[in-house]
């Protein structure tokens, strides 16, 4: 069965939210939720303490003096690991203006069945639980790069975008792959981590498409080994090279 714990996230010693997760990779999850979240820069991180109590576990990040401009959107319920928005006091918090990306890499449709297989895999905990959801980064040649798993799609999410930052790995020089469903959140994170393409298995929802196209990233779901749908942003995707005659 897989873990599922109440990590409580906090900035300087103030509270901010309880997140349902996966207990692993706790420090990444809290470095991707401060970018994923425009709470601050990962530049402005100075350190990340985790503690484990009886009810869960704390995790409180220590920034820069003056990070906290961008200010966090208050919640006041905790979030479980199927909502990414989950206690999110006011709707102008909930969808807000997303960052336009640049050009960024452009891939070839063969790169992401190639992304798929790899990523099938590399997902442990997916094939020993059947029950989580994974995010990955890959190469524009669509080799895995980085894997993060989690039951909450959100923090696989938040997981590799901490992973990506410590390694200071650049999210504009390949593309994301998620197992889940894609709704706008989805989006949203990666346009905040920086990656022009997210490449889904399952379907968008509208507001997701309306997103990707507000941010200029490529958006590709229903991915399969044999085919896969774009859905915003089609001039990053190039067709196969041709086979010499």
């Amino acid at each position: 069965m897989p873990q599922e714990t109440a990590v409580g996230l906090s900035f300087d010693g103030r509270p901010h939210t309880v997140l349902m997760a996966t207990p692993e990779h706790l420090e990444e999850l809290a470095l991707g939720f401060v970018v994923t979240e425009a709470i601050a820069r990962a530049e402005d991180v100075r350190e990340i303490i985790s503690k484990e109590e009886e009810q869960g576990i704390l995790v409180d990040v220590r920034l820069a003096p003056g990070a906290l401009a961008r200010k966090a959107r208050p919640r006041n319920l905790e979030g479980r690991s199927s909502c990414g928005l989950c206690g999110v006091q006011r709707l102008a918090d909930a969808v807000r203006p997303l960052p336009v990306l640049g050009e960024g890499v452009r891939i070839r449709h063969e790169a992401i069945p190639r992304a798929l297989a790899a990523l099938e895999e590399q997902q442990a905990l997916g094939r020993l639980t059947r029950a989580t959801h994974a995010a990955a980064f890959f190469d524009n040649e669509g080799a895995l790069l980085v894997v993060r798993e989690d039951v909450g799609r959100h923090n696989a999410l938040d997981k590799l975008a901490g992973a990506m930052a410590r390694a200071g790995t650049d999210p504009a020089t390949g593309f994301v792959v998620v197992t889940s469903r894609c709704s706008f959140e989805m989006v949203e994170k990666t346009a905040r981590m920086g990656c022009p393409i997210l490449v889904a298995v399952s379907a968008p929802t509208e507001l997701a498409i309306a997103k990707a196209q507000e941010a200029n990233i490529t958006l590709v779901a229903l991915a399969r080994a044999d085919g896969h749908a774009v859905f915003a942003g089609g001039e990053r995707l190039l067709e196969s090279e041709l086979e010499p005659a």
